[in-house]
């Protein structure tokens, strides 16, 4: 592998770091299982560059995107809490849902962003390739965001969202409004997300309808992988360890495509996942049996 394809990894492996913080806090966290990334994560991106292309400054569309990443994980939660809709039919409904509203708020299938000001070329500085940027960029935005989550699930409210999610029952028995608390967690999860996909139109130069479809699956994989990789009970090493399951995961899936002696391509993208997934879901297992032969 090349140092750019190195790079290009590393890039886009922070992006889904941080779809994968989301995913662990509706997953593991909240015990939800939330398919609405699949539709909040185009959501971030299409906010964002129909923002940038009529003007706004990229921060604010950053920010912007996060915020419809958070409004879409509302929803979710509010037809579950308050309608009783089951937590993973609100989710593909919310989800579905978001495919028109995504081309709704693009006025089309796509939106390029090739001559547009985005995030990182204001960061660039004179002399630094963009391609060595980007990476440095995302490192520092995903880092303060993984210590600030650390720091609110440390606080009275964010262990509220963490009992809610452990023991429910018990949580109401403590006074705890454990249907804001769902609602709160959701809107972090998705808005997570939002922001992921915002990020990821500004580093691909555009954003598409097509750029949410087995985000769940890549999020899903990252946490498992970085489970796998670093098992933790400590929140702060947890959240440590889904980003660098998602990092890890983007290089298994650059190396298999340039690995010229397997053959593989890129429609094989899908196939590479599932056996990642796979070879994740069964690691703790063999671990485990050969643990016990140990003893």
């Amino acid at each position: 592998m090349s140092l750019f394809s190195v790079l290009g990894a590393f890039e886009i492996g922070l992006v889904f770091g941080l779809v994968a913080l989301g995913v662990f806090i509706s997953f593991r966290l909240l015990r939800f299982p939330d398919l609405t990334v699949d539709g909040s994560f185009p959501l971030g991106g299409a906010v964002c560059a129909v923002l940038l292309s009529r003007g706004v400054d990229a921060w604010t569309a950053t920010a912007a995107a996060a915020g419809a990443g958070a409004l879409a994980g509302l929803l979710t939660g509010w037809l579950n809490v308050r309608l009783k809709i089951m937590d993973l039919l609100a989710s593909i409904l919310v989800m579905t849902a978001l495919y028109s509203i995504n081309l709704r708020v693009m006025d089309g299938p796509n939106v390029p962003l090739i001559t547009e000001p985005t995030l990182f070329v204001l960061l660039q500085p004179e002399g630094l390739a963009d391609y060595v940027v980007r990476p440095l960029v995302l490192l520092v935005i995903v880092l303060l965001i993984k210590f600030a989550l650390d720091a609110f699930f440390a606080t009275e409210r964010g262990l509220a969202i963490r009992a809610t999610g452990s023991n429910p029952r018990m949580a109401r028995a403590q006074g705890i409004n454990t249907g804001a608390m769902l609602l709160l967690g959701m809107a972090i999860s998705n808005a997570l997300v939002g922001l992921a996909g915002a990020l990821f139109a500004q580093t691909q130069g555009g954003a598409d309808i097509s750029m949410g479809i087995g985000t769940i699956v890549i999020g899903l994989a990252a946490v498992i992988v970085g489970e796998s990789i670093l098992p933790a009970r400590r929140l702060m090493w947890a959240t440590l360890a889904v980003v660098v399951g998602a990092i890890v995961y983007r290089f298994f899936i650059a190396l298999a495509l340039n690995s010229d002696f397997i053959g593989l391509k890129a429609q094989d993208l899908n196939l590479i996942t599932a056996v990642l997934v796979g070879v994740a879901l069964v690691l703790p297992r063999l671990k485990g049996r050969l643990a016990k032969k140990r003893a």
